[in-house]
């Protein structure tokens, strides 16, 4: 019984990210068919759409009054990937459109499929989740997809160095808010993908492990299609995907 009405609790959250993934894939189709100007402003739109999920949230918690230094920081990985995405979807540029597609997909997933939502359906806050955790993986995708550009030669080590480093920035930030962004300091209270990595703090050192080994399986379809490509005695110029 207790599967059954959590189930049925979070049919609104399934439908709404339902929606988004048809809404987007329809996009990354016209996208992939029909290249031009057009696709360009439709990243910046996403874009916008990102960033407005961050001020949405903020000026929220400021109304709430639950806004704090502890907790309401883009600090964890996930919120400070939108603005990473937004970034990436405004500007195009090469390496932050790597982060994205590497944090999205790696990051912003675990969130998605193991939701820690406290409110029902229409809070703002359900939408912010939603939002937030769905149309970043799908920007990513239309932005290496849909926009054709895919990641680079070597963005592997570069995107693992500038994680690696990011992670060292919010444990100091941690330990200076007394906070616990990204867990740092101590586990989350809700099940998480996080409890498959080991007890604290043993999923931190997993974590240092398999950061490079996420990213590698995300480049891997890329780097077959260049191999490939090479080698194809009928190639003329390297494929993009």
């Amino acid at each position: 019984m207790g599967v059954f009405t959590a189930s049925i609790a979070l049919l609104p959250y399934w439908l709404c990210v339902g929606v988004l993934v048809v809404t987007f894939a329809v996009l990354l189709v016209c996208a992939r068919r029909s290249p031009g100007p057009w696709t360009e402003s439709a990243a910046k739109c996403i874009g916008l759409v990102l960033l407005s999920d961050c001020v949405v949230d903020t000026v929220r918690q400021v109304h709430d009054g639950t806004w704090s230094l502890h907790t309401s920081l883009p600090l964890a990985l996930c919120n400070f990937t939108l603005l990473v995405g937004a970034a990436a979807c405004w500007w195009l540029t090469p390496q932050l459109i790597e982060l994205t597609y590497y944090w999205g997909l790696a990051g912003a997933f675990q969130g998605l499929v193991t939701p820690d939502l406290d409110v029902p359906f229409p809070h703002v806050e359900f939408f912010e989740y939603v939002i937030g955790h769905t149309v970043i993986i799908l920007a990513a995708l239309f932005l290496v997809v849909g926009l054709r550009r895919s990641p680079r030669s070597g963005s592997v080590l570069r995107s693992s160095i500038i994680t690696y480093v990011y992670a060292v920035v919010v444990a100091l930030a941690d330990v200076v808010l007394n906070a616990n962004y990204m867990f740092f300091r101590h586990a989350p209270r809700q099940w998480t993908l996080l409890r498959l990595m080991g007890p604290y703090p043993w999923y931190l050192v997993t974590g240092v492990i398999i950061v490079p080994l996420f990213f590698v399986i995300l480049y891997s379809p890329f780097w077959f299609a260049r191999r490939s490509t090479r080698t194809s005695p009928t190639s003329s110029s390297a494929m993009r995907i």
